[in-house]
């Protein structure tokens, strides 16, 4: 719901991931343009993400999914090993784009948009570190605001190498 709320006000891009059902798909991506950002599939890849980033668009960008052993990296999240994409650490690089946290917490009167302080120092020179600071803010925010994380999430369905699968198959 960030990336809707923001595209209300704001230019926006965002990147979605399609689903399954074709009918599903369709209701979402119509939910997440009605106010008109640009989306990107995740699969696209990365260059239009960087022209639109250079073109001086912000990016809703979630951080916190589990894409699979794909350009992630085990770093801790609530103290478990996660896959975790290194993505947001090299576009800021790639793009000379500022990293801007926004929150978006959900009220009885609708969504408001919490944005945080522009990151100094990032990204690092580290991609790992960068990567593990990303999930540390998610967390404290987790903390903040546990019952607006979506715990349904399959957040460690990858899983590191000799470490057994810690969700049942489907």
């Amino acid at each position: 719901m960030g990336g809707v709320r923001l595209s209300i006000d704001h230019k926006v891009a965002s990147v979605y991931r399609r689903q399954r059902n074709p009918i599903i798909n369709k209701l979402m991506l119509a939910g997440r343009s009605r106010f008109g950002p640009v989306l990107f599939h995740r699969h696209e890849g990365i260059r239009a993400i960087i022209k639109t980033l250079r073109a001086g668009v912000p990016l809703y960008y979630l951080p916190d999914q589990d894409l699979g052993k794909r350009d992630s990296i085990f770093v801790p999240f609530f103290g478990v090993p996660a896959a975790t994409v290194t993505a947001l650490s090299r576009l800021a690089r790639v793009a000379g784009a500022k990293v801007v946290p926004l929150v978006t917490k959900q009220t009885r009167r609708g969504y408001v948009a919490q944005f945080y302080p522009a990151w100094e120092n990032f990204p690092s020179e580290n991609v790992e570190a960068d990567t593990r600071r990303m999930n540390e803010f998610v967390e404290a925010r987790c903390l903040e605001l546990p019952d607006q994380y979506f715990w349904a999430h399959r957040r460690f369905k990858t899983r590191p190498p000799g470490e057994l699968k810690l969700y049942p198959r489907k």
